[in-house]
């Protein structure tokens, strides 16, 4: 039905370029007729703290957070916060630029960084609005306009906002395109929740077979369990087959952590080098693309030094996370956040790091660092983690399964993922050419059948919903 909308019958110059052409009986007025800033405060904080992002728009706050990402654990540290009513235009200042704002369809009170305008009578569908001043060309001239020196710090002050043209179609027409785009947009979010669904069983399927492999649930090479199992004496690890060992990594692999930041030379021979930190580390990849440098010795680069086929391992942050090492130019070094694994005895870099995987899988390494300050996966605690260790052979085959399936399975979440990216981009391209009059929606919007309202979960179509509330809130309470 999308992609048989047609153009209106008559265009006219909307007079502002990143405009264009709009239809011909379209009005272009500035926000200041349509919109007007409301500055009401939350006298006892005990309404529902409400927030904005690029993503979702505004929604409820999964956590009430502050800025600085503490709780807020009583209704005091809300007050003054903005009262914000259904129908009002919520937007984050420092992200108008990203799409950081939307109509809120609750009540609520958000930060008092945000601005909150309302409509004024007679005058637009606040829903329209919303789509509208998410689209591409509306985020750009809110980028034009906006105030600072980098983006994070850009600044959209609601005196340049109001005196923005925007497009206005009659209020009933309003309605109908409203109506068509909230019925195309629940359409395309169930395909990218039944996208995203897939994505997950995938995850799991795969960690599952890893598991199997690793464990020694099934022998690869058969496809069967194996003839005979023992105990294996470790917590994470039930009975594994009877030929393994079960030994702590140290017996089998070289760990060295990583050097302590030198910010400047020490001595005469000392030179700036790359190095990487927890940050480059993902599970089963290593980023070197944007390195920072530090001061090391000839020594140093010796002792803490890269080279193709390492395991890097995370120290700090997600203790065992780990990486190996596929490519590297010359001269890096890691940083004390890293251990960096090499095997000894026959063993392979590559079967310890699925057995990582598995281990992380199972909540062991959040049980082993410590969590009630900074977590730490030491040297020591490293080096005493008890693994299955079958036989180089049993290790190679294990591998080489582990590979060529998993390989499979990613080729799968990566189209997945590439799928929910082409629906998104899709959305984007039919809501920009619906409210700036590029298709004509009123026909399709009539005929469309009545559908009940949809859940504020239902309304979700990403995974970075609670980390972009508290980023946008973030940056909001920095102003």
């Amino acid at each position: 039905m999308i992609d048989r909308l047609k153009p209106y019958r008559a265009y006219k110059d909307s007079g502002v370029p990143w405009l264009g052409k709009v239809p011909e009986h379209w009005e272009v007025k500035r926000n200041k007729f349509l919109l007007q800033e409301v500055n009401e405060r939350s006298e006892d904080g005990s309404e529902e703290l409400l927030t904005v992002s690029q993503y979702t728009g505004v929604t409820r706050r999964q956590e009430q957070l502050t800025g600085e990402g503490n709780l807020l654990t009583n209704a005091a540290s809300l007050v003054g916060y903005k009262r914000v009513m259904p129908g009002d235009l919520v937007m984050n200042i420092m992200l108008a630029w990203n799409g950081s704002l939307g109509v809120s369809s609750v009540a609520g009170i958000v930060s008092p960084s945000y601005c909150v305008f309302r409509t004024k009578p007679h005058g637009v569908e606040p829903r329209f609005l919303h789509y509208l001043f998410r689209t591409p060309s509306f985020t750009g001239a809110f980028k034009t306009v906006s105030t600072g020196v980098v983006d994070s710090r850009l600044r959209l002050y609601p005196d340049v906002f109001l005196r923005l043209p925007s497009v206005v179609p009659p209020l009933p027409e309003q309605t109908a395109i409203v109506r068509f785009l909230d019925w195309a947009e629940r359409r395309i979010r169930r395909v990218i929740r039944a996208r995203r669904r897939r994505i997950k069983l995938l995850e799991e399927y795969k960690q599952a077979l890893i598991h199997q492999a690793v464990t020694g649930r099934i022998d690869v090479c058969t496809g069967k369990p194996y003839p005979a199992y023992k105990p294996s004496g470790v917590k994470w690890l039930s009975d594994v087959p009877a030929n393994w060992e079960v030994k702590p990594v140290k017996r089998h692999y070289a760990i060295q952590l990583g050097k302590m930041l030198q910010t400047r030379p020490n001595n005469p021979d000392d030179v700036e080098v790359p190095y990487l930190k927890a940050q480059h580390i993902q599970w089963f990849s290593v980023r070197t693309s944007d390195a920072p440098r530090m001061w090391a010795s000839p020594r140093d680069i010796q002792q803490f030094g890269i080279t193709v086929g390492d395991l890097l391992v995370c120290e700090g942050g997600e203790g065992g996370r780990c990486g190996i090492v596929k490519d590297i130019p010359e001269g890096f070094i890691i940083q004390n956040a890293l251990h960096r694994v090499r095997p000894r005895d026959h063993c392979r870099n590559d079967y310890l790091q699925y057995v990582m995987s598995v281990i992380a899988a199972t909540g062991w390494f959040h049980a082993l660092n410590n969590k009630a300050t900074i977590a730490h996966f030491t040297r020591e605690k490293f080096g005493a983690l008890y693994i299955p260790i079958p036989s180089p052979d049993e290790q190679t085959a294990i591998v080489e399964y582990l590979d060529a399936q998993t390989a499979k399975i990613d080729a799968a979440i990566a189209a997945a993922h590439r799928e929910i990216e082409l629906l998104r981009e899709y959305r984007t391209r039919v809501i920009a050419d619906v409210v700036t009059g590029n298709v004509d929606v009123r026909e399709v919007a009539a005929r469309l059948p009545e559908e009940p309202p949809e859940g504020e979960a239902e309304l979700m179509d990403t995974d970075e919903t609670a980390e972009g509330e508290a980023t946008d809130d973030a940056a909001a309470e920095a102003l």
